[in-house]
């Protein structure tokens, strides 16, 4: 009983995150192929490659066309974003960001969700540079909490830290705190992150799979009863 419950567990570790993957891409397919208008590619186009009327030829240039027209869509929208992204580092591409940052605030609704994004992909894209050092302060006596340095220091010398929350690590906390009162970590930003949004579960230095968690000896009772008769 505890061999297949073992095998079971040991196949489900593996199999888990390669299907939760493949829902995650099979999603966002779906959600650029619902939003990606159809005048970039009609079905009618590949009649000339899939020719036939009937139902299946008619299905079939229909799915190619979408798939297509995702690819399109797809295409588009990362040379968009390398070209924002090469404008941003430009005077001009700062200062549309500032306008952006400025209309985005003064809307209350959106100024939440503006700003949480933008800390979300600034944290999950942005380089490992912009996060500074990850240290950890003692906040009550015996706890210890992670933060990050942010490279500002105030009028008064503290230096200006973001105590983040975790798993979501988009909102949190911003601190002043002495430099004394400051303990360096020898890890990286990844190390620390990973930390934080696994809620202290993860560690990037440890093996994942097979060879993680702590082993455990299974005793089959029965072969131990037989062995006891047997003495």
């Amino acid at each position: 009983m505890a061999s297949w419950k073992r095998d079971f567990a040991s196949g489900l570790i593996v199999l888990g995150p390669i299907l939760v993957t493949l829902y995650v891409i099979y999603w966002l397919y779906g959600l650029v192929a619902g939003v990606t208008p159809g005048l970039i590619l009609k079905a009618e186009a590949l009649e000339s490659l899939i020719p036939g009327s009937t139902d299946q030829a008619v299905q079939t240039r229909r799915q190619l066309a979408q798939f297509l027209r995702v690819i399109v869509a797809l295409t588009v929208f990362i040379i968009l974003t390398f070209s924002v992204g090469y404008l941003m580092r430009t005077t001009i591409g700062g200062l549309v960001e500032r306008v952006v940052d400025n209309v985005a605030n003064r809307v209350p609704v959106m100024r939440v969700v503006y700003n949480a994004s933008k800390m979300a992909a600034e944290t999950a894209f942005g380089e490992q540079e912009s996060l500074q050092k990850p240290v950890k302060l003692e906040v009550w006596d015996g706890l210890r909490m992670t933060a990050f340095k942010t490279g500002k220091v105030t009028e008064d010398g503290r230096e200006v830290l973001f105590l983040p929350t975790s798993p979501n690590i988009t909102t949190g906390f911003v601190i002043e705190v002495e430099s004394e009162d400051i303990i360096d970590l020898d890890e990286d930003v990844e190390d620390a992150l990973t930390r934080v949004l696994s809620a202290g579960f993860g560690d990037a230095d440890r093996n994942r799979g097979m060879d993680a968690g702590v082993s455990i000896d299974v005793i089959d009772e029965s072969q131990a009863g037989r062995s006891d008769d047997d003495d």
